[in-house]
C-alpha cells in the first residue's frame, strides 16, 4: 500500500511537470525593414497560440540546409519566438526572410545557425500571411 501512494504520487508530479511545460504560451515579435539599411521597426506581436503554432509547425517541417548565406539586400523582415511567461528563459533563434523578386516565395536565414531554406509558393504564402497580415504578392520591394 505505502508503494502504491508513492506511486501515485510520482505520477501525479510528473503529469504536472508534463502540463506546464507543455502548456508554454508564445508570442511571435516581427520587425519590418525601413528603408534601404539594416534598420528595422515593431511591425507586428502575434499572440494568436492557433497562428503561433502554425508558424511553429511551418518552421519545425521546413528541410533546411546548412548554408551560410549572403544575400543582395537585408531581411524584409524579422522575426522571432518570445515566452509569455518572464520567468522563462530560452535561446531567442532570429529569422530572417526575405521576399524573392517574384513575390511568390519567402527565404529564410537563421544566421546563427548557418541554416538556409527557399520554402514553396503555397508555405510562403501561408507564413508571410500569418507574420504580416499581407498578402505576399502586394509587397512593394525596395
Amino acid at each position: 500500500m505505502k508503494k502504491f501512494k508513492y506511486l501515485i504520487a510520482f505520477i501525479g508530479i510528473i503529469s504536472l511537470f508534463i502540463a506546464g511545460c507543455s502548456n508554454q504560451e508564445q508570442n511571435i515579435e516581427v520587425h519590418k525593414r525601413i528603408g534601404d539599411e539594416n534598420n528595422y521597426e515593431d511591425f507586428k506581436i502575434i499572440t494568436k497560440n492557433q497562428q503561433v503554432q502554425k508558424v511553429r509547425e511551418i518552421i519545425n517541417n521546413i528541410d533546411w540546409e546548412t548554408a551560410k548565406v549572403e544575400m543582395a539586400r537585408p531581411a524584409d523582415y524579422r522575426f522571432a519566438f518570445q515566452f509569455k511567461n518572464p520567468d522563462i528563459e530560452a535561446k531567442a533563434v532570429l529569422y530572417k526572410l526575405w521576399i524573392s523578386p517574384n513575390k511568390d516565395k519567402v527565404e529564410l536565414v537563421i544566421d546563427a545557425e548557418s541554416k538556409y531554406v527557399q520554402l514553396d509558393n503555397n508555405k510562403s504564402a501561408e507564413l508571410f500571411e500569418i507574420l504580416t497580415g499581407e498578402k505576399i504578392s502586394e509587397q512593394d520591394l525596395k
